[in-house]
């Protein structure tokens, strides 16, 4: 999300990064952070944001720019542990889908020969 001022809508903010700011916190699906109660106005602070969810923050030297990133940028971190739905044949030739294992802990393990 690029900025020209860390004064942002509330609006803006949810629409630019996917996070909705509700009563529990900054949520998205099932995930959500708490936010300082000052964030929780028509318009909200940027920075404090940024902060309080640990999204990176960077400001272009000179400009009144800044860029707010996404929850992980090049690192490990996941936003979520939802997979998508994928299909590959069982041993027997069937398609097993890995959405049918829903609601159930699963460890997928891949292997390259290369």
């Amino acid at each position: 999300m690029l900025l020209s001022s860390l004064k942002v809508s509330r609006a803006e903010f949810e629409r630019e990064t996917g996070w909705s700011l509700k009563e529990e916190g900054a949520c998205k699906g099932d995930v959500c952070i708490p936010i300082p109660d000052a964030q929780k106005g028509d318009e909200v602070d940027a920075a404090a944001l940024a902060e309080a969810m640990a999204l990176p923050l960077v400001k272009a030297e000179g400009q009144d720019l800044w860029a707010l990133g996404p929850e992980s940028i090049g690192s490990r971190a996941l936003t979520s542990a939802e997979a998508p739905d994928f299909a590959l044949p069982d041993l027997d030739g069937n398609l097993f889908h890995l959405s049918s294992l829903r609601g159930e802990k699963v460890l997928l393990y891949a292997w390259a020969p290369y």
